[in-house]
């Protein structure tokens, strides 16, 4: 027995030894990484890839308007239908690509769609060369066909693998790296898409093809990526069909229903100031430049987005959404009228600074829009994605006052669309909890 006793402490001595020093070691060499938490970074990784290309395409196509007003005589009007083809893709395809995600899943759902897109650059490179006004609408339309998937799909994907309150504030980052394709489109694409050389020489169609070309290589690329990758979220619900007859009751959410609105608003307006800046700043009473020049000014418009995105990044994990959303909607109308009546420096710099204030209404828009019950976030996204057909209703009627009543007053269509916001921001203020349902959905 004697022995016996000595025995089994002499064994246990180096189990508590071990434990000894288990106690002083940190938490993290003893815990395995958190799989959602890995599951999250690998995703956001991936996405920043599809945001930085939607914005640099989305940029790429604004400077196609002054690009043919110039090469083919158009005037406002005529010229805007460049948007409308590219923004009412999300109209006309958004239910289709919902049945499809639904059916093959989001990451197969964002794979297809970045394929569609590198065929769209295909076949605007192939309209282009033929100068055939008719061919470039319908390449836009299949271009914003494939992006249509992931407005759809890459948006839900984020929130659904971030946890709570986390979503907004990451949205609003990868949208920072959407604002930096659309800055830098425009420092790209003008020297290929505004200058004099390739409006009017020989060899325009292949200065209009370069960018074209690069972004279908990058997007094809990241369609592998995304295949590749594509248990990222098997661990994680599928999204659930809702027969046809059902749809209605989802999406008469009031909420759903007003965000939808603003939503609308919100893209017109931005893709209305981003279109028709340069041909703000070319005009002899704002700043009388070059089309090149005015071209590159635009960045700066983008760039504005882009820093506040991130700035906002933080702002939004400290403040309640609902009231950064007002703030930033009353800045931009308040911008906007400044541009309407300000002449020189001024009005540019005041149209150029809606940018900041457009940085965090997208993200913030969408999530606030969710409805409470999670298995309908797919087709909620549907309809907030079919509100980006706002970026081809507003930008042409801007266009038609415009040829009507000149671009300054054409320019007030946008701010009652940032007035608009304001009013949603303030009506989700008053039910605002710090860690909405909806954003976890």
């Amino acid at each position: 027995m004697t022995n016996g006793c000595v025995n089994a402490r002499t064994d246990i001595a180096p189990l508590r030894r071990a434990r000894d020093r288990l106690q002083f070691a940190p938490v993290t060499t003893m815990l395995p990484a958190d799989p959602a938490e890995q599951r999250a970074r690998r995703l956001f990784r991936l996405s920043i890839g599809i945001y930085f290309m939607g914005g640099f395409l989305v940029s790429l196509v604004s400077l196609l308007v002054p690009r043919l007003k110039l090469l083919m005589g158009l005037d406002y009007f005529r010229a805007s239908l460049v948007q409308l083809a590219f923004h009412s893709s999300y109209l006309l395809f958004a239910l289709p690509i919902t049945a499809i995600l639904v059916r093959i899943g989001y990451m197969r759902g964002i794979s297809l769609g970045l394929g569609v897109m590198g065929l769209g650059c295909l076949a605007l490179i192939a309209a282009t060369t033929m100068t055939n006004y008719p061919a470039v609408l319908l390449a836009l339309l299949a271009l914003a066909g494939g992006i249509t998937f992931l407005q759809i799909a890459g948006n839900i994907v984020i929130a659904v693998v971030e946890p709570g309150n986390r979503a907004i504030p990451r949205m609003t980052l990868l949208q920072g790296f959407n604002s930096i394709g659309t800055v830098l489109a425009p420092l790209a694409g003008s020297s290929f898409l505004l200058a004099e050389d390739s409006v009017t020489g020989h060899d325009h169609s292949l200065m209009l093809a370069v960018p074209f070309i690069a972004s279908a290589l990058v997007v094809t690329v990241l369609a592998w990526g995304f295949a590749r990758h594509r248990e990222l979220l098997r661990p994680l619900p599928a999204p659930r069909r809702i027969p046809l007859h059902e749809l209605g009751a989802v999406l008469a959410d009031r909420r759903l229903l007003a965000g939808t609105v603003a939503m609308f608003g919100y893209v017109g307006a931005e893709v209305t100031i981003g279109t028709y800046l340069a041909n703000y700043l070319v005009r002899g009473d704002v700043l009388g430049l070059a089309p090149v020049d005015a071209g590159r000014l635009v960045a700066l418009y983008w760039a504005g987005a882009m820093v506040g995105r991130f700035a906002g990044a933080m702002v939004l994990s400290r403040w309640a959404p609902p009231r950064v959303l007002v703030a930033a909607a009353i800045g931009a109308a308040m911008l906007v009228l400044a541009a309407m009546g300000a002449t020189g420096t001024g009005g540019a710099v005041a149209l150029i600074a809606v940018g900041l204030c457009n940085s965090i209404m997208y993200p913030t828009l969408f999530a606030l829009s969710l409805p409470d019950d999670e298995t309908r976030a797919p087709y909620a996204s549907m309809a907030l994605c079919m509100a980006v057909v706002g970026g081809a209703v507003i930008p042409v009627v801007t266009g038609a006052i415009a040829d009507a009543q000149g671009l300054r007053s054409a320019l007030g269509l946008s701010a009652v669309c940032y007035a608009g916001i304001a009013l949603f921001g303030w009506a989700c203020s008053a039910i605002w909890r710090r860690e909405p349902k909806a954003i976890a959905a």
